[in-house]
């Protein structure tokens, strides 16, 4: 059988097409890299290789992507009578009534999944090191983090499991694991991908779903299979002009460009590996023809703003949990889950619900001032973290108090826009002089995820990246 290890989906998939290898081959080669490789790692915390394997050999529906194993990440993306535990030890057993549009979505574009990606709990964190379940460790250094909250679709994709995983971003939970990782993590628009049927929105409609990929093409085809409008969305992303996959290799033609390259305050982590990804990145804009310049939005690191998110946040945090309680017939308690979730209950319950509608106006006056910047530009360019991935252990080994002054140092530029519902990525332009990546975090305007694409194939030609291996591969 050909090698199909660091093929990407798209090349995956025209094999099969051509008849060259069959989906049940590319389940058994990518069954065989996880259980080879995640034991180094923690990617993967749950298989349906049975399943997988019986719906390899049966009727796939003859989507783009027929065959192809993804990875599923442990929040969201239902599939009734499967497991999904949300990282929450308490509901490593439940299984799910209802299928997710998103699921059917990846089923009808003939993806196979095989099984779930690690999470911290409940997603509300950067790092993936969940109270129930192990660390997921980065493939590039197995001390250090491999981001989160999809840290383990990360690690999965970069180490060579599969070509694609599933992930979900609500304060930059695709793009930081992508930079951690050395992958490409697109965030799409708000409204883009449905979360029904079981959910309207999520986080105040910053949460959206989307996939981590080795490659450009791979990202915008599989958000083409994955967007659309389902009945009774609250939110209707701006229609693309095509599909995202004619985007890659489009001229984008003379950008305007604002670039930060570090944060504007002490409190915030400014490492010189990262300040260096973007010094390098804005170079190779204007070398590619675009006209940049020194600017971003002056509110975008505004802390009362901070604030009002993390309480909705906490208040949606609470709702979860409360559902979960419904499902289990009984209360979690706080000694069952993190520190950090406990102490969003703990808030959300003291939080009346004018307070809550009160913030979430004043996110939204505070996103119509945020647009105004993108009047005189077409994309940012920042930093996606503020350092490379740091050693696993890190954020909590000095309490609840340290951790959230270190998640928010080591993650201020992403959150912003999931507050706009602006797209954004992240790209693996750089790695370290010890080996681990950095990548480069860039804003487009709402609903421009075409742009995105178009930049992103434009950087990944004069840059390329996908060729790189990390220490821990199959």
């Amino acid at each position: 059988m050909i090698d199909t290890t660091w093929l990407d989906a798209t090349a995956q998939a025209d094999l099969v097409r051509r008849g060259e290898v069959s989906p049940a081959e590319l389940v058994e080669a990518a069954i065989a890299r996880i259980e080879s490789v995640n034991p180094a790692l923690d990617a993967v915390i749950r298989t349906r290789y049975d399943e997988a394997r019986a719906e390899a050999a049966g009727d796939l529906p003859d989507g783009p992507f027929r065959g192809v194993p993804i990875l599923l990440k442990d929040i969201g993306c239902l599939v009734a009578g499967e497991a999904t535990a949300f990282g929450v030890g308490a509901l490593r057993d439940i299984r799910w009534p209802v299928t997710s549009y998103l699921a059917t979505q990846f089923r009808q574009a003939g993806f196979v999944a095989l099984g779930r990606t690690n999470v911290p709990e409940l997603g509300t964190t950067v790092t993936t090191e969940p109270k129930s379940f192990p660390p997921s460790r980065n493939p590039w250094n197995v001390e250090r983090s491999s981001g989160g909250s999809s840290g383990g679709a990360a690690a999965a994709v970069a180490s060579g499991m599969v070509a694609v995983a599933h992930a979900s971003d609500g304060g930059g939970s695709i793009r930081i694991p992508a930079s951690a990782c050395g992958l490409f993590g697109l965030k799409p628009t708000r409204g883009r991908i449905s979360q029904g049927p079981g959910a309207a929105e999520g986080w105040g409609g910053s949460s959206t779903d989307g996939v981590l990929t080795r490659t450009v093409r791979d990202s915008a085809a599989i958000l083409d299979v994955i967007s659309g409008r389902m009945p009774g969305e609250p939110y209707y992303a701006p229609a693309l002009p095509r599909p995202l996959a004619d985007e890659v290799g489009v001229d984008p033609g003379r950008l305007r460009v604002g670039v930060l390259e570090g944060p504007p305050g002490d409190e915030l982590l400014d490492d010189p590996e990262c300040r260096g990804a973007v010094a390098a990145a804005a170079r190779l804009l204007e070398r590619l023809g675009h006209g940049v310049e020194e600017s971003y939005p002056a509110e975008m690191f505004n802390l009362d703003i901070a604030r009002a998110f993390t309480a909705i946040i906490s208040a949606d945090s609470e709702s979860t949990f409360l559902a979960f309680e419904r499902v289990l017939g009984r209360p979690i308690e706080d000694d069952e889950i993190e520190e950090r979730n406990a102490a969003h209950r703990r808030t959300a319950r003291k939080l009346d619900a004018v307070t809550y509608v009160n913030n979430r106006a004043r996110v939204g006056r505070w996103a119509r001032r945020m647009a105004r910047w993108w009047d005189d530009h077409d994309l940012l360019v920042t930093p996606t973290l503020g350092s490379p991935p740091p050693r696993l252990g890190w954020f909590t080994e000095d309490g609840p108090a340290t951790e959230r002054q270190r998640v928010r140092a080591y993650g201020p530029y992403t959150a912003p826009f999931n507050m706009t519902g602006q797209p954004a990525m992240s790209v693996p332009l750089h790695w370290t002089p010890d080996g681990l990546p950095v990548g480069v975090h860039i804003v487009a305007p709402y609903g421009r995820e075409d742009l995105l694409i178009r930049v992103a194939s434009q950087l990944e030609q004069a840059a390329p990246w996908a060729d790189r291996r990390p220490t821990v591969h199959a």
